[in-house]
């Protein structure tokens, strides 16, 4: 079965060579909104398509870390549910955070696709080799992102971008083919 999906191809070059994905949360796999408790508990709401698409993205051996400014218990039991180990959390620094995560994997900037929406992002955004913003991030961000996805954070934003570093890599066909078994 032939997919659906289809992205320009100058943009599939630039991703090709993506073997991490670098996130942030709070505007990118989450809508943006803080949500809190009376007894100030942080709530989060992930949307289960970006969760998917995260999976598929370590099966296609392509490594999705977070670099967040924030921590949270619920973003811990979201991060551990699907499998991510590479997450620096609380840190308003992201690019030292990001070289980290690099290193610790044995890559570079080339090698990294980032997805952001705000201010603390741009240092990630502008080392990536692609760089990806949802459409309701800051115009500055939205300047720098090699590409845009056409649905908001936190409701399938990174699945998007998933889906388009499973094409670049050559996985998608491969996983979809699976899923129609």
């Amino acid at each position: 079965m032939e997919p659906v999906l289809h992205f320009p191809p100058e943009i599939l070059l630039r991703a090709q060579p993506v073997k991490v994905l670098l996130l942030d949360v709070d505007g990118v796999l989450t809508d943006g909104g803080l949500h809190f408790t009376e007894a100030g508990e942080t709530l989060k709401r992930f949307h289960t398509l970006d969760g998917h698409g995260l999976k598929l993205l370590q099966r296609a051996g392509i490594t999705p870390a977070v670099v967040s400014g924030r921590d949270s218990a619920p973003l811990r039991v979201r991060l551990q549910a699907l499998g991510i180990t590479h997450l620096r959390l609380g840190t308003e620094d992201k690019a030292p955070a990001a070289q980290d995560i690099l290193n610790s994997l044995g890559l570079d900037w080339s090698a990294a696709a980032a997805m952001g929406d705000d201010w603390p992002d741009l240092a990630l955004l502008t080392r990536a080799a692609f760089a990806a913003a949802p459409p309701d991030a800051h115009p500055e961000v939205l300047a720098r992102a090699h590409w845009t996805s056409q649905r908001p954070a936190g409701a399938g934003a990174v699945r998007e971008l998933c889906d388009l570093l499973l094409v670049a890599s050559g996985h998608y066909r491969r996983e979809l083919e699976a899923a129609l078994r």
